[in-house]
């Protein structure tokens, strides 16, 4: 039995480390992009029927994001470890069953785990989730010989610091543009390139059957061996089952209309000079506190022959309201609105173009103020801007999180030490 135990504790701590890890990269990828999960959530509500109000999916988003990460954190650093370990069962308890349904009627593509980050398919998760499960039902019936890296003391700021800073983080990233982009449209994305399909590349394979019927019985043919010729055989329907899938470049359309539906995607890509879009993928929700601010830009873009346009997804009359409330004058062009939502994470959002090449994306509250447009735009378009924002909002979230917990681990060594020393 002395010969198990050390076995056991090895797989136990396993079992924790990949829990622990599973958690905190599904909480953060996640809380870099909470607008896009409260999107997923929107999707399953409506799968199920329900309706909700824009506000809703958000606040579900934020609280689901935090206590994932806050239970990966617990696990990793072994806080509240018989608490942790039970609510990560009663979550893979609930979700596994979840993704299986996902798997079998497949209602959404994307379970959206991992948000943008990694997709996996829904049996690709439903497989991860069987591991995870299998790990927490071992994690919860030895959570009492995990490694803990505090003392019970302080288990309490360790677990509400987790949850505090992840909600923070969340709501910075919703208020602005994600500090890291997962998706195909970030920063530097050169939209033709990443259209292309290579010479060669593998395409979809279909299997083809032709159902026909003779004397009340059905029979299936494939294309080799369909009786055409035979009178005796009626023809019922034909079907077409993809085999398997051939390449897919990573954007696979950039569907922009102009008023009249004709195809306008031209005017953006082929530009070489530099190009301005508001995007908003409805007019009707987006803010307009930034209103003068876009107009100004308007009129710079205008002095300085620089196309200017406005891409929505909202009806015509939706248009003419926004024109009548805010006094606009650019163009408008059509395009949908997932392909919208994709591009910004703001309603509306600014993206600056060059031959196909995003340059830079501004939320709404971060465009260039009125004396700083020339400028940053200037800059931009002549690759000179040094944009070092991103990485130093990515180095301070860091240090906001790790610093904490660590001073906060010195000194619960610290006393630790000093009690031993007095009890010696």
């Amino acid at each position: 039995m002395k010969q198990t135990q050390p076995a056991i504790r090895i797989i136990a701590e396993v079992c924790r480390l990949l829990i622990g890890v599973v958690f905190v990269f599904s909480g953060f990828v996640k809380a870099v992009d909470p607008v896009g999960f409260a999107i997923k959530i929107n999707d399953y509500l409506e799968v199920w029927g329900l309706e909700a109000s824009r506000t809703w999916p958000v606040i579900i988003s934020f609280g689901l994001i935090a206590i994932e990460f806050m239970l990966g954190i617990c696990l990793l650093l072994g806080v509240y470890r018989r608490y942790a370990s039970f609510f990560v069962l009663l979550f893979m308890v609930v979700m596994t069953p979840l993704t299986l349904y996902l798997a079998l009627f497949n209602p959404v593509s994307d379970c959206g785990c991992f948000g943008d980050a990694l997709v996996l398919t829904n049996w690709e998760t439903f497989y991860k989730n069987l591991v995870l499960l299998a790990a927490a039902i071992f994690v919860c019936l030895y959570s009492r010989r995990l490694f803990q890296c505090y003392t019970y003391k302080v288990y309490w700021f360790v677990a509400m610091y987790a949850y505090v800073y992840c909600i923070g983080f969340s709501y910075w990233n919703y208020s602005h543009l994600p500090v890291i982009d997962f998706r195909p449209y970030k920063t530097g994305a050169d939209i033709p390139a990443l259209m292309e399909i290579p010479v060669g590349a593998a395409e979809d394979e279909y299997r083809y059957m032709f159902i026909y019927e003779k004397e009340g019985v059905r029979k299936a043919f494939s294309l080799e061996d369909y009786p055409a010729n035979d009178p005796a055989w009626t023809f019922v329907e034909a079907k077409t089952e993809l085999v398997k899938e051939g390449y897919r470049p990573v954007i696979e359309s950039f569907g922009i209309y102009d008023a009249s539906g004709e195809e306008a995607a031209g005017l953006i890509l082929e530009n070489t000079g530099g190009v301005l879009l508001l995007v908003s993928s409805r007019l009707e929700e987006a803010n307009d506190d930034r209103i003068d601010d876009i107009n100004n830009l308007y009129d710079y873009a205008l002095e300085r022959r620089i196309p200017f346009y406005c891409l929505t997804a909202s009806s015509g009359d939706e248009i003419l309201k926004w024109t009548d409330d805010t006094g606009a004058e650019y163009p408008f062009l059509m395009a949908d609105d997932i392909l919208l939502k994709t591009m910004i994470r703001s309603n509306p959002g600014l993206v600056l173009m060059k031959e196909g090449r995003i340059l830079m994306k501004w939320h709404y509250k971060d465009m260039p103020e009125e004396e700083d447009i020339d400028g940053v735009i200037t800059a931009y378009l002549e690759g000179k801007h040094a944009d070092d924002e991103r990485n130093g909002w990515i180095v301070f979230n860091l240090m906001a999180f790790t610093v904490p917990l660590s001073l906060v681990w010195l000194y619960d060594m610290l006393r630790f030490r000093r009690r031993k020393e007095k009890k010696e």
